[in-house]
């Protein structure tokens, strides 16, 4: 039975049990439980702080986890991680008091700086040739520059707002994070073979997400320049209507070209254009 440690609660938490259930693996949750077993795959999850998540998974204390990139690399484990899952996506940046005047990273010479990632930062700011004075803080790190601990800080940003409500405003994107699954490097036969099915199902669910299911009708006149727009896996799949020189063409069509795939289905004669979510896709 693999064992798959998750952040214990927040959103990562969520997007991470969401992924689990649309891979077809049922378990019962609940907030007081620390961990679950599933009922129709051989997977435990356990409920963790996501700091710990790196070390439990280094130590073999869990099989596998799912844990924000920023934690995985402030850990110094990196070579845990297995691949990238597309969700919980944030930035890891540097902030000032609105009214302090910056211009560029060498500002921040012996500057003291308040944090959660001294490593990631240290890495950051040493490649920079810039000299700080990092203050390691956990929790209410925006706070840090009102109260005169630090003249700047550097935290983890997904709308800015945080920043915006505590009068600071962002200079720099030191970290670029989302959510992976890492693995123990140690993992034996079985469940390195466990692995690879969870990952066949996560791979098929992301594959979908990022696609869409599109139909459509068009003059038998336009097939050949609809067909140019939409390649699908391999090719569409063009069915005759019963309105003569008409036919039906059905595709796959990438989430990020799906609006201007579509203006240009339109201008060259498509109709009655119908799309749809796909639940899993396999290549």
């Amino acid at each position: 039975m693999l064992r798959l440690a998750i952040q214990k609660s927040g959103r990562l938490s969520e997007d991470s049990l969401n992924l689990i259930r649309e891979c077809g693996i049922s378990f019962l949750s609940a907030s007081y439980k620390l961990k679950t077993e599933a009922t129709n795959f051989p997977l435990e999850i356990l409920y963790l702080r996501d700091d710990d998540i790196p070390g439990y998974v280094q130590d073999g204390v869990a099989d596998l986890g799912i844990v924000g990139q920023n934690v995985l690399v402030e850990s110094g484990f990196p070579a845990l991680e297995v691949e990238g899952l597309g969700f919980s996506k944030c930035r890891l940046s540097l902030a000032v008091p609105r009214a302090a005047a910056y211009d560029s990273v060498q500002d921040l010479q012996g500057v003291n700086i308040a944090t959660s990632y001294p490593r990631i930062l240290g890495d950051y700011l040493a490649e920079r040739g810039v000299k700080a004075n990092l203050h390691t803080i956990s929790g209410s790190v925006e706070i840090a520059p009102s109260i005169g601990l630090a003249e700047a800080i550097c935290d983890i940003v997904s709308s800015g707002s945080t920043l915006l409500g505590n009068g600071l405003r962002e200079v720099e994107t030191v970290f670029r994070s989302e959510a992976v699954l890492i693995a123990n490097q140690n993992l034996s036969a079985e469940k390195k073979e466990l692995l690879e099915q969870l990952q066949f199902r996560m791979q098929a669910v992301r594959r979908a997400r990022r696609n869409k299911y599109i139909v459509l009708n068009a003059p038998v006149a336009a097939l050949d320049a609809v067909k140019a727009l939409l390649p699908g896996i391999k090719s569409p799949t063009v069915t005759k209507l019963a309105e003569d020189g008409w036919v039906s063409v059905q595709s796959v069509v990438n989430e990020d070209d799906f609006w201007h795939i579509t203006s240009q289905l339109k201008a060259v004669g498509a109709e009655g254009i119908l799309v749809l979510p796909i639940e899993k896709m396999i290549s």
